[in-house]
């Protein structure tokens, strides 16, 4: 018997007979659970991708891929720290800052929000806050000049925009013959910015440094020097390098371990989403198993026929093997094209499905990102396609011997 013969019983076997639909039945069901366990995979997987990317681009817009600090929380000799640095081949660009909490009150609007003392000239390097400048640049924060740069949701909290005043109130309390006071001061709102994580732009103000040293009382030190360098992914262990550089006195964190919570809750749902919707593609494939034993069932006169022929108990298995992969193939392959399908266009297909149902699905105001993003990655997508032709394969493997074991005298007896 040759391979032909074969390919060309298992494949007939694959299509709609007359004599038992209910098996075609079961075999179509077969084919639609693989397509939608495997275009769920996909699209999940991909959206993952896209929240990990997106999560890391915006908060590596606010911070810095490794920040240089001293205990106490104060930097004297800063000047010095970011000359030694700079020397470092790996390191794009370095910024000191200085970092408090404050209140801000507009008429009787009050908020909370972290303040930020940059220079603007060394900070544009370092993150890409001067991208998203909805209104100013941040190099209107002159030295003296005592403006304030507000993230947007912050700003219509506040009730403010451009060239409206606002009082900044120091959490340090000052010392005065009548006793403690709050130290405060009054800004001018020169920049609003939106880098689209509702965390920062609902908390954070910037001002200039010096600025920054005069309210806060810290003279010419600052918190800490903020620096950029040519690869993110290779932060932990440039901070190692650094904290090497610099000595004991120095302390050198890069972004992975100052958001380590986000990243590592992001790969965990990564990774019991893929086990999950595997279990999808698992059963959908196993239904293969009662397809082919039904099928098996059907078929003992043929196979009979074919053994008193002269077919083999490989050619056998080979035949009801091959019908079951091919179930396997079309719904991978089908879920393939599809699941890419919807990855490749979640930005259009979402907002249509927001706008006929007439909700948001991630509010500003509750999540850090608004939008579903998406990244294709075809690794995972090979991953996913493999799987799921792999389930299948094994799926057919007991009902196809099954099949091998039929003995022609006993299936012919009743015929």
């Amino acid at each position: 018997m040759s391979r032909t013969f074969e390919w060309m019983i298992g494949l007939r076997y694959t299509r709609a007979k007359r004599r038992n639909r209910f098996v075609s039945f079961i075999s179509a069901t077969s084919i639609i659970g693989i397509t939608l366990g495997v275009t769920a995979l996909i699209v999940v997987i991909s959206v993952m991708n896209g929240f990990q990317d997106e999560l890391r681009e915006r908060i590596l817009g606010m911070t810095a891929h490794v920040t240089i600090s001293q205990a106490g929380g104060r930097l004297e000799d800063w000047p010095t720290v970011v000359e030694q640095v700079d020397e470092v081949p790996a390191v794009r660009a370095a910024a000191p800052y200085v970092q408090s909490e404050g209140m801000l009150s507009a008429g009787s609007a009050v908020s909370g929000a972290i303040i930020r003392g940059i220079r603007p000239e060394l900070e544009k390097p370092v993150t890409d806050i001067g991208s998203h400048m909805q209104q100013g640049e941040l190099e209107d924060l002159s030295p003296g000049g005592f403006g304030i740069v507000l993230g947007s949701a912050l700003a219509r909290s506040l009730g403010v925009g451009v060239g409206d005043k606002l009082m900044l109130i120091s959490a340090d309390v000052a010392v005065t013959p009548v006793g403690g006071m709050l130290r405060q001061r009054r800004f001018t709102v020169v920049g609003i910015f939106e880098v689209g994580m509702y965390e920062y732009d609902r908390g954070t103000a910037m001002i200039h440094l010096e600025d920054a040293q005069a309210l806060f009382r810290t003279g010419g030190a600052v918190s800490g020097v903020r620096l950029t360098l040519d690869d993110i992914f290779s932060a932990p262990a440039m901070a190692r390098d650094i904290d090497e550089r610099l000595g004991s006195a120095y302390v050198a964190r890069d972004w992975t371990h100052s958001n380590s919570n986000f990243f590592r809750a992001i790969q965990i749902e990564r990774t019991v989403m893929f086990v999950i919707l595997s279990l999808i593609v698992a059963v959908a494939a196993f239904n293969i198993v009662s397809t082919l034993v039904m099928l098996v069932t059907d078929k003992q006169g043929d196979i009979a026929i074919l053994r008193t022929l002269g077919a083999s108990p490989a050619s056998i298995m080979t035949i009801f093997i091959i019908t079951g992969v091919v179930i396997g193939l079309i719904g991978t392959l089908v879920g393939v094209g599809v699941g890419v399908s919807i990855a490749e266009n979640i930005d259009v297909i979402v907002p249509w499905i927001e706008s006929v149902v007439g909700t948001q699905f991630m509010p500003a105001d509750v999540y850090y990102i608004s939008e579903v993003p998406s990244r294709l990655d075809w690794s995972d997508v090979g991953l996913i396609g493999l799987m799921a032709f792999a389930l299948s394969f094994l799926a057919t493997l007991y009902p196809a011997w099954r099949a091998s074991r039929v003995q022609p005298a006993q299936a012919l007896r009743y015929e």
